[in-house]
């Protein structure tokens, strides 16, 4: 089949303007294919070119298609419909890889049209290494290298105000640009890089502190039907998820150049990221770790499988609407707005995301995801929220990690681990309540922050939602939680 080349798949050309570090899906899914709309429906002539910023194998790169690929965008539309589209992606330029390409990446540095600087380099990503040198070839780190770019650029144009450069990370880390700027920084004073070099990174370099979220599922498993329709072969073809978002802290020359406006509501300039990152973690994330022992309790095994079933679907929903998005500083129309896209991702019927994996670590996650809309709707109304407990109660009982003869892989940390099977086989062999084994887990301020048997009625109300799944079954516990609900309202 005929491999993809500008030759035989002409278009627009596009001047470099972006640097990019990171080659990996997400980034070819994401930014790649929004600045290739924005080049063609908007005239903003922006070419990528890709750095590969770890030392890894590269007998195949992006240049063996001389930057062409293809997106394949498909899930449910704001009417439910689903939806699945292609797109040619044109608007990356090359690949070049700086530990066999040290002088072609250097050389970014002075080319007066690159303005941009986008990366993804995994949330360990932005870090930095005591052994880098400034005469490294390159330095080992992504902030290192990036040093050692601004550092030529500031030298070649002679600190001029016009050269900075607008940097975007996109890794999943709270304050990403703040932090990337102190990375920077430190290399710095680490190489002995004169004051005026870091005057010119304060005063004429941005960085954006962002919130990125899109599922992207990478390479499907149907490529060679795809193909076939497509008519050619794509090795880098990159499926992802119809819904996007994209919040950017910071100065608005990022979007007067990329005109991102024309994105919007799924782009957003603001001047506090904090309130969309609450309502990621609270709302999307929140519900995904509410949603799986109460799923997988009651003998589902994927998220689609869960909102398909309307007693699991009407309870994630309740959660949300309930316990959740009252907790949260964002207008309450937006707040809804949120959820309801996210249900529709759920319900995307081009992804399976098995229940099982998503469990993985999910003491962690409940912590981070549901504790401070627990605490928050308690203070708020004096009141324990009767979905976000069930929640809890149903995860100590999927950490028991057997059912009616069913039995299932736990992976956590040792410690919760060792912690739930002793708990567990205590309460069995009687030793132990069932309050008192709720207790247990609550009591760990290690984990917690804090000792939660201490916040009054918080164990009482748990454990009468655990006394009903484990006595009932959680769909009959579920059945009674509705019936409350009913009466409350």
């Amino acid at each position: 089949m005929q491999r993809l080349n500008r030759r035989d798949f002409p278009g627009a050309r596009y001047r470099d303007r972006v640097i990019q570090f990171g080659e990996g899906n997400f980034l070819r899914a994401f930014i790649d294919w929004q600045i290739d709309w924005l080049n063609e429906h908007q005239g903003t002539d922006a070419g990528i070119v890709v750095v590969r910023p770890r030392n890894r194998d590269v007998s195949d790169t992006l240049n063996q298609q001389e930057g062409l690929y293809t997106t394949l965008i498909r899930g449910l539309n704001a009417q439910g419909e689903p939806v699945s589209e292609t797109r040619l992606i044109r608007s990356l330029n090359r690949e070049i890889h700086p530990y066999q390409q040290f002088g072609d990446f250097m050389a970014l540095a002075q080319n007066p049209d690159l303005r941009m600087v986008f990366s993804n380099t995994t949330e360990a990503g932005i870090a930095f290494a005591e052994a880098d040198q400034l005469t490294d070839q390159p330095a080992s780190s992504f902030p290192g290298k990036l040093t050692q770019l601004l550092w030529a650029r500031y030298s070649h144009f002679n600190g001029a105000s016009d050269r900075g450069w607008l940097v975007v990370p996109c890794e999943l880390i709270d304050h990403n640009g703040d932090t990337l700027r102190e990375q920077v920084l430190r290399y710095a004073d680490h190489w002995h890089l004169p004051t005026e070099f870091k005057s010119w990174v304060h005063q004429h370099c941005a960085f954006y502190n962002t919130l990125v979220d899109r599922i992207v599922t990478g390479f499907p498993a149907e490529s060679e039907q795809l193909q076939s329709e497509l008519g050619y072969e794509d090795r880098y073809l990159v499926a992802g998820e119809v819904y996007y978002q994209f919040v950017i802290q910071g100065p608005s020359a990022l979007f007067s150049e990329l005109k991102l406006e024309a994105l919007s509501p799924q782009v957003r300039h603001v001047d506090n990221i904090a309130p969309y990152k609450a309502q990621k973690v609270a709302i999307l994330n929140g519900a995904h770790t509410a949603m799986v022992p109460v799923a997988f309790l009651a003998g589902l095994e994927s998220v689609g499988e869960a909102m398909a079933d309307p007693a699991i679907a009407g309870f994630v929903a309740s959660l949300l609407r309930e316990d959740v998005i009252p907790t949260l500083d964002l207008p309450a129309a937006e707040l809804h707005a949120f959820a309801d896209a996210v249900l529709r991702r759920f319900r995307n019927p081009f992804i399976r995301h098995a229940l099982l994996s998503i469990a993985l670590n999910s003491m962690t996650k409940f912590r981070t995801r549901l504790l401070t809309p627990l605490l928050t709707a308690h203070q708020q109304t004096g009141q324990w929220p009767a979905h976000i407990t069930f929640a809890l109660a149903a995860l100590i009982a999927f950490y028991r990690g057997r059912l009616a003869g069913k039995a299932w892989p736990l992976q956590d940390d040792p410690r919760w681990l060792q912690r739930y099977a002793d708990a567990w086989q205590a309460q069995e062999s009687g030793a132990m309540s069932l309050q008192q084994l709720v207790e247990n887990v609550l009591s760990d301020a290690q984990h917690w922050g804090e000792d939660l048997t201490r916040q009054p009625g918080l164990a009482e109300t748990v454990t009468r939602h655990l006394q009903n799944i484990t006595v009932h079954g959680v769909r009959e516990a579920l059945s009674q939680l509705r019936s409350r609900d009913a009466r409350r309202n």
